[in-house]
């Protein structure tokens, strides 16, 4: 048996709904319906980094972050594929730059689709302190 299962389904045109769980997500390859695949690869990347953030902050003895907030950018190649992403983070709590290198690289560790992407294509993140 699997650990993950998803249903995915078109009745027409570019746009898809898949059934996760209890939750519909909508994807559109126009961006009419929903996000793109790409731009759903890029938001999925980030909403699994922050939480590895936060754990490889409590890991090194840093368990209130405040708020974090993860800004990103990617770019496409000539085939719409993606080519790039970068992540600007954004932490509330006022670190030295020591503190939050050491704790990008364990949320690198962490991060399960930081893992699933090939090398090349892994976020370039910058970490900001006492952003907010």
């Amino acid at each position: 048996m699997s650990d993950i299962q998803t249903s995915t389904v078109s009745e027409e045109g570019f746009a898809s709904t898949s059934q996760v769980g209890e939750f519909e997500l909508t994807i559109d390859a126009l961006d009419e319906a929903g996000p793109n695949p790409n731009a759903v690869l890029v938001a999925d990347y980030a909403s699994c980094f922050l939480p590895a953030f936060r754990v490889g902050g409590q890991q090194r003895g840093h368990d209130d972050l405040g708020k974090v907030q993860i800004d990103a950018d990617a770019d496409l190649d000539e085939d719409d594929d993606l080519e790039a992403i970068r992540f600007d983070i954004y932490v509330e709590a006022d670190l030295d730059d020591e503190t939050l290198a050491t704790i990008l690289e364990r949320a690198k560790d962490i991060c399960h689709v930081h893992s699933a992407l090939r090398e090349e294509l892994r976020a370039d993140a910058t970490v900001h302190g006492d952003a907010f």
